[in-house]
């Protein structure tokens, strides 16, 4: 029985005219099939992990690699304008954009399982980026200007809101 009547014969799904994987015992994912961990598999279809644990899964990583992204952005931002002497404009502009790609990458690699069409994936993301620095930028006009609420505790309490909206935007759009 050749190797692709195995995968279809076992259950597997590669999707409609996708090769079969191939390659060691567990085989090799094509450019944007996330097959290989159950990630188009409704939750009861017998995967090992339900869509309701994936996408939990999923936020958890995002939030994490998220993180990683916020300490990249604030200690270039901290050398970029306290060490190299840079206009805090500007030293925003790229400690943020280090950040944000930053966060392109390791999501692709371990949140998404993406690596098809990058450029165009990260355009996507970079977007959902900047719809978060505005949402939070809303956020702070309304409560802190509008309403005399602490900006810390508006931007504070703005983080899991704009987590979750990114989050979404993000894996409908920019990984979908």
């Amino acid at each position: 029985m050749s190797a692709e009547r195995v995968v279809h014969a076992t259950g597997s799904r590669t999707g409609a005219g996708s090769p079969a994987r191939t390659g060691g015992p567990q085989g090799t994912e094509s450019a944007g099939n996330d097959t290989a961990r159950g990630a188009d598999s409704p939750a009861g279809s017998g995967s090992p992990e339900g869509a309701g644990a994936r996408d939990l899964r999923q936020l958890i990583t995002y939030a994490l690699v998220g993180g990683s992204g916020v300490l990249l952005d604030l200690g270039a931002f901290l050398l970029l304008y306290n060490v190299a002497g840079l206009h805090e404009q500007l030293a925003n502009v790229l400690s943020t954009s280090l950040g944000i790609t930053n966060n392109f990458v390791l999501n692709a690699l371990f949140t998404f399982g993406k690596r098809d069409r990058p450029l165009l994936r990260y355009l996507r993301f970079y977007a959902v980026g900047l719809t978060g620095i505005a949402l939070t930028f809303v956020l702070l006009a309304v409560f802190s200007r509008g309403l005399g609420i602490d900006p810390n505790l508006v931007k504070a309490g703005s983080l899991p809101l704009v987590l979750v909206f990114q989050f979404a935007l993000n894996r409908k759009w920019s990984f979908a």
